[in-house]
């Protein structure tokens, strides 16, 4: 039987002139993040970008016993979340706000 992963989509939105430098971040993206990410149950994770609103639509799988939600406390986290602020819409404390997305088809 094959591993059940689940799947979550969501928004995120880039200030004005800021593709080309989001693009060089994640291009490099920190070994200790992409570690923490997978270590965290996230699975073949993917950002898009809609040029015209500026609007970064991502989606991502987790593995079950996924631990997710504790990325926000962690050193790394936070580090990359000050990182990229000033190139998208962040909340007070820099995390990137997000619009999680409801899946309304789905094709296997």
């Amino acid at each position: 039987m094959s591993e059940q992963f689940e799947t979550r989509a969501f928004v995120m939105r880039l200030k004005p002139g800021n593709v080309v430098e989001y693009e060089r971040r994640h291009d490099a993206i920190w070994p200790e993040l992409a570690d923490l990410l997978r270590a965290s149950g996230i699975h073949d994770y993917s950002i898009f970008l809609d040029e015209d609103t500026l609007q970064l639509f991502a989606v991502l799988k987790l593995r079950p016993g996924h631990a997710i939600g504790a990325l926000p406390e962690h050193p790394v986290m936070r580090r990359w979340w000050d990182h990229m602020a000033p190139l998208m819409d962040v909340a007070p404390d820099n995390r990137p706000r997000e619009w999680a997305l409801r899946r309304v088809f789905h094709l296997p």
